[in-house]
């Protein structure tokens, strides 16, 4: 696994890329419109992970840091408007939480969620 190190006078301290695929996972679920997050497309990573990490593909090199956020969305949901505030979500807790710079958050829209209707018993 590629895991970005940072250095201080004090030591180091490694960010896993499961821990910034579960960052992302969670402040996307946070976007009002977004029903779940999907699988993404079979990689050999995405075979072995958590479900976070199997929903969001985490790019982490020494230049840049791109996340690939898979989600499905509400049904009625305007995409651009709930795309954007992913993209907006996941970039300000990524970088909040971690101290590292995101360049490039990509939203998939995997597909859509209908509402299943309730049954009234008579």
């Amino acid at each position: 696994m590629d895991d970005r190190k940072y250095s201080a006078a004090e030591g180091s301290c490694i960010i896993s890329e499961d821990v910034i695929a579960s960052i992302a996972s969670s402040a996307a679920m946070e976007v009002p419109g977004v029903a779940s997050m999907a699988q993404r497309p079979a990689d050999i990573r995405g075979i072995i992970g958590s479900a976070a990490s199997k929903a969001v593909k985490v790019l982490n090199n020494e230049s840049e840091t791109i996340l690939d956020v898979y989600v499905n969305l509400k049904l009625g949901a305007r995409i651009p408007d709930v795309a954007g505030e992913v993209q907006h979500n996941v970039k300000v807790a990524v970088q909040s939480m971690t101290g590292k710079p995101v360049n490039k958050v990509n939203v998939h829209v995997a597909g859509l969620v209908f509402d299943e209707p309730k049954e009234t018993s008579v």
